[in-house]
Order: structure tokens, then sequence, then C-alpha cells
């Protein structure tokens, strides 16, 4: 199958990631197309805008503080493409990415997270990120070190003579002592509590500093430790690797990328409104904008591993806007987000194209994941329509949760043959619309059961 093929040139289920000056608009649209069916308007102002950064970063730093970056706005309702847009864009040009919701957060002089610590939460993942590559790089160098470590623990403690170390050492490779257990010495950071005034906004981070700065001073603590000879390789190959890489160039790379491609996604701006126009509490909302504004426009934040400026990285906010207007939201944050698409609610058809042609199709991964157990699964053309049926009627009938919606069903179709999958082996199931029909009409005409299950 073609889909299959593909999922095996990215390694580890992972897509390539190109850099984003090699990238046209139109092979940025082209590339989203692949996941996200229709909204090729929102696209577009996605390619423009990924395109326009790029572009910017080519000027003269005078010329380029001149030019304010191009925020998006995304309206349409849920399900329909907002979040996965913004997430394959940052998987596409390997960018820092980050989604929150609007809601979370709350003005300066209000009990709950600042909007700064979005900063602070992306420059933690993009961290994290360049960790994790640099660990892979450095594997087989860990791994190595780590056999050769935990031969030498094998041979003292099982008492062996050194002439056997060959034998030891193939052995371990080829599993054979993975369940006998052994002793290692670990070493631990020592544990530091710090009280502080959580709730005020912008102490976790006051926090965090403080517990790294005592951690670093404090000696590192030593205990032994009885584990399975596999659980120990994969814990001092851990270990090894974590001396041998550098933390300052990880974060120097990290915020680098934060500060240039980093892409940040805020759901849900709409109920920042508030929709009485009243005072007290309820107009938080509007802090929250107004707390928002700095980072949006372009300001430096305070994280755990140094500042970061906020001016290049691309602000997508979304909302549905069923009860407010996005010329509700406060005139200096609508300056800040120039770039609006409309998002349309999704349609039967659209709903048949995302089933079979994107690369991301929910039956496209239940075929994938019940190859492993040696059954072929088949849709029929009707019955990839009668699925697609099921969910925009239930989206009519419920609430519209667009194309989540086909997850629902289709996990409902997929039920039993997911359970009976292993006394399956080598059997090819064809899925027809009269089994679609068979699981899920009893279900739908069951308003009340539908809710919960569907």
């Amino acid at each position: 199958m073609e889909y299959l093929d593909l999922y095996r040139t990215h390694k580890e289920g992972e897509i390539q990631q190109v850099d984003v000056e090699e990238l046209t608009p139109r092979e940025i649209v082209d590339f989203l197309s692949k996941y996200i069916v229709g909204q090729d308007e929102a696209k577009k102002a996605v390619a423009i805008a990924l395109r326009n950064r790029v572009r910017r970063m080519k000027l003269p730093e005078s010329l380029r503080e001149e030019i304010t970056p191009k925020n998006l706005l995304m309206i349409g309702p849920t399900g329909v493409g907002k979040t996965e847009i913004s997430r394959r864009i940052a998987k596409l040009i390997d960018a820092p990415f980050i989604k929150v919701e609007a809601t979370k957060y709350t003005e300066v002089g209000y009990v709950g997270r600042d909007v700064e610590s979005i900063i602070r939460d992306l420059t933690n993942i993009a961290v994290a990120e360049e960790k994790k590559k640099a660990k892979k790089q450095i594997a087989e160098k860990a791994r190595k070190s780590a056999i050769e470590r935990l031969v030498s623990e094998i041979m003292k403690q099982k008492n062996y003579p050194s002439e056997r170390k060959f034998e030891v050492y193939q052995n371990l490779l080829d599993g054979k002592f993975d369940d006998e257990t052994i002793v290692i010495e670990l070493e631990e950071s020592s544990s530091v509590d710090v009280i502080t005034a959580s709730f005020i906004p912008g102490m976790e981070q006051i926090e965090d500093q403080i517990k790294s700065a005592l951690s670093s001073i404090l000696p590192k603590m030593k205990r032994k430790k009885e584990l399975k000879v596999k659980e120990a390789l994969r814990f001092i190959e851990d270990s090894i690797a974590e001396r041998m890489i550098n933390m300052d160039e990880i974060v120097r790379r990290a915020i680098f990328k934060v500060e240039n491609k980093g892409i940040v996604f805020i759901d849900e701006i709409d109920k920042l409104i508030n929709p009485r126009g009243g005072h007290g509490p309820d107009v938080s909302g509007e802090g929250v904008q107004r707390d928002l504004l700095p980072i949006v426009e372009g300001t430096t934040v305070n994280t755990r591993y140094g500042t970061v400026r906020t001016d290049f990285i691309l602000f997508i906010a979304a909302g549905a806007f069923h009860t407010a207007s996005p010329s509700d939201l406060i005139p200096e944050l609508q300056g800040r987000l120039p770039i609006r698409v409309e998002l349309k609610p999704l349609t039967k058809e659209d709903f048949v194209r995302i089933l079979k042609f994107t690369d991301n199709s929910i039956i496209k991964h239940y075929q994938i994941l019940l190859k492993t157990e040696d059954v072929e699964v088949e849709f029929t053309e009707d019955a990839i329509e009668k699925i697609a049926d099921y969910a925009y009627r239930l989206n009519e009938t419920q609430e519209n949760i667009g194309a989540r919606r086909l997850y629902t069903v289709t996990e409902k179709v997929m039920e039993d043959i997911s359970f009976d999958a292993p006394y399956l082996k080598n059997r090819k199931i064809i899925i027809d619309s009269k089994y679609v029909d068979e699981k899920l009409s009893s279900v739908v005409q069951d308003v009340n059961l539908s809710k919960y299950i569907l």
C-alpha cells in the first residue's frame, strides 16, 4: 500500500524537517494539504507568514526593527484544522511549538499563571528537544561505554575470570543476562524543597532558579540499587550520555530556535472577551489581553536558561468567535494580529477526503497498527462514505467537534476487530457499509447513548 511505504520512509514516524528558507509558500501549502483537507485560505496565510519571517531576517537590523511580525488570527469552530495547521508547520521547519489556552492565564494581580510563563514553557520544550537530539547523536558512543562498564560489573559481581570477558560481552549483547540482577551505584542530585509564594505570577521561575542554584552547590548523593541487567544498561547508558552532552551548547541552540523559529498557538482567545462589558473579576479577560500585548509585540522574558526575546516568535491566535467578534478584542491586540483567516465548517465530502487522502487518516493508522498483528484490513468505498455520513450527522445533532468526530466513530467501528486481532492472524478483514451500520446504527438511534459513546 502506498501509505505504508510513506510511513516507512519516515524513521520513527517523524516527518523530515527542512530549512524554512528553502520552502516557497506554495510548497508549504502542498505539505499541509497532505494532512489537512480544505482550508486553503488558512494554509496560504500561514505559508506567507513563514516566508515573511524569512524575508525579515535577511534585512539589516535597523530595517528589521521597523517591520512588524505578521501574526495570525484564525477564526473557526473546533475540529476544522486550526491547531493541526500550526502543529504541522512547526514539525516541518523543526520549530519549538507550544499550544496554550488563553483562559488558563490571568492578568497580573489575580491568582493564576502569568502570560510570560508561555515563553518559559516554550523554552523548556526547546531545551528538552535539543537535549534529546544531542543524546541521539552520541547514543552509539554512550552505549559502547555503558556496555564496557556493565561487563566489568558483571565479571566482578559474578566472579568471572578475566579470560571470560569476551564471552560475558557476547552474552550481554545477546540478551542472555537480561533477567539477571546486578547491583549498581546510582548518583542522584540532592533533593531541594523551596517554599515560595507560588500563587504570585512569575514566582514559579524564581523557585526554579533557587532550586537549580542549590542543587548545583549541594553534593551528589550516591546509593546502591539492585536492578535487572537490561534495566541497568539503560540507566548507565543514560547517565553516561548526560555527562557527555554539552548543556551550555544545547541551551544556546534552544534559545536561538525559540527566538527565531518559535511558534505559539493561543487557543480560545475569544473567551477573553467579556460579553457583558462589565467590571470586576469578569473583566480580567481584558487584562490578559493587555498582558499578552508586550509578548506579541516583542519583549524580553527571563527564563531559567537566560533571557529570551519574543520579537520574531510567530504567534497564532484562534477562536470560534460564536458570541463575539474579532473587533471586540482590545484594539492594540487586534493590530498585532493583522492576518485574519476564517476556517470553514467541514462537510461530509470533506470527511470522505480526510479518511481517504490525508497521510494521518485514522483508517490508515488502524491498517498500520493491525498489520503488526498480521491482520489486513480493507475499507470499501461505501464503508468510508458511511463513516463520513455518521460523523457528519452526529456533528449536526450534537456539539460540532469537526474532524474529531471521525475518531470517535471509527474507534467504535474498529472496537471488536481491535479486541480480537490476536486471534485473526493472517486474515483479511473487509469492512463495508453493512458492517459500519451494524456497529453504529443502534448507538446513533439512542440519542442519550450516542452522546456518551460517539
